[in-house]
């Protein structure tokens, strides 16, 4: 099965190992892959777990949950990448048909070896 990353990359050989906790994503776009792969899967915990620790009051699992069951998701263009940032396009189709385009630079900060999503930066 290919990644639903949009990587091109069978999952088992991308996001997987990242999901089952065997290994911690290396790099922020790696991460940036594996929570829009996470949406894709239904794997609200992972997306809390990689979210910082500090910003983890402002979401929860059952929302995180909710809006990875009710669209699909289609596509993910990397559009630029930074030291610390992801600037992506997203795109997912709601249950009643809708499609959406979702574009964002989101920031992640690496603590103890570990990268987390911070938040959207502007």
């Amino acid at each position: 099965m290919k990644c639903p990353c949009h990587s091109q990359l069978e999952y088992k050989d991308c996001c997987e190992p990242y999901h089952t906790k065997e290994k911690h994503a290396p790099t922020p776009l790696a991460l940036m892959r594996s929570r829009y792969a996470a949406f894709a899967t239904h794997n609200a915990a992972y997306l809390m777990n990689t979210t910082l620790p500090a910003k983890r009051k402002y979401h929860n699992e059952a929302d995180l949950l909710e809006w990875g069951q009710i669209n699909t998701w289609t596509n993910l263009e990397i559009v630029d990448t930074a030291p610390n940032i992801v600037e992506f396009i997203a795109y997912f189709t709601e249950n009643d048909g809708t499609a959406h385009v979702q574009r964002e630079r989101s920031l992640f900060q690496k603590i103890n070896d570990r990268w987390f999503y911070v938040s959207e930066t502007k």
